[in-house]
């Protein structure tokens, strides 16, 4: 299964999750959300929302899905550590990640709006960075897979009946975790697997704390997004 078939099977099993709010409902309380804008990148994020998954307590519940192009971080650098000394052929890189997130969304009347919202909950991102060097022959990955958390706030604006615009400011903070690529890995405790050697410092291994400078993967992710919300 491919990445997109992933993203669509996890959107569709929100959906189904959430569908029982439906039944025998006299108001709304399922929602699908889409949200776009700065994510450290550009940010694109599909969602569902239990709009009253308890009667008796103010909070919401968000399943969502995102997609978030990134600077993958030093070419030069990624290729010394993951490959080669290697200096030939012109680099292109590029990365991408893609989240996932649980939300638990708290009533608050920070702002004077249809709806404001105080949101937190646990995050998961699937990154992957790509090297490529015209020329020279080279054109590896490197990827990474981490857990992480996330605090924020957010402000919905009621445009008719059905659909509301979205405003959404956060931080999410992802747990550093190994950066594997071609025939090599460091991890943060480092136990490396065939860890290159540092050809600019006497030979000796490049460590963790020397991929994960080289490779931006997710840590500290700002979020403000802007978006639709519509009611089912």
């Amino acid at each position: 299964m491919n990445t997109k078939q992933s993203i669509l099977t996890v959107f569709l099993l929100i959906i189904s999750f959430f569908s029982y709010a439906q039944i025998d409902a006299d108001e709304p309380k399922l929602a699908l959300g889409f949200s776009t804008g700065y994510n450290r990148g550009l940010g694109f994020q599909l969602s569902a929302t239990a709009l009253k998954p308890f009667e008796s307590l103010p909070v919401q519940i968000r399943l969502g899905v995102g997609l978030t192009k990134l600077n993958p971080g030093n070419s030069a650098d990624a290729r010394r550590i993951f490959i080669n000394n290697a200096t030939n052929g012109v680099p292109e890189e590029k990365a991408k990640a893609f989240d996932y997130r649980l939300d638990f969304m708290i009533d608050s009347d920070f702002i004077n709006s249809e709806a404001s919202k105080i949101v937190f909950g646990p995050r998961y991102s699937s990154f992957k960075a790509n090297f490529k060097y015209v020329g020279g022959n080279e054109d590896f990955d490197v990827t990474s897979k981490q857990f992480g958390l996330g605090l924020g706030a957010e402000s919905q604006f009621k445009i008719n009946d059905k659909l509301n615009f979205l405003t959404a400011i956060g931080l999410d903070y992802f747990f550093n975790n190994t950066l594997k690529g071609h025939d090599t890995s460091y991890s943060p405790d480092n136990d490396n697997v065939n860890p290159r050697n540092n050809n600019q410092n006497g030979d000796v291994q490049f460590t963790f704390k020397d991929a994960n400078k080289a490779i931006k993967q997710p840590a500290l992710m700002p979020r403000v997004l802007l978006g639709l919300v519509y009611m089912l």
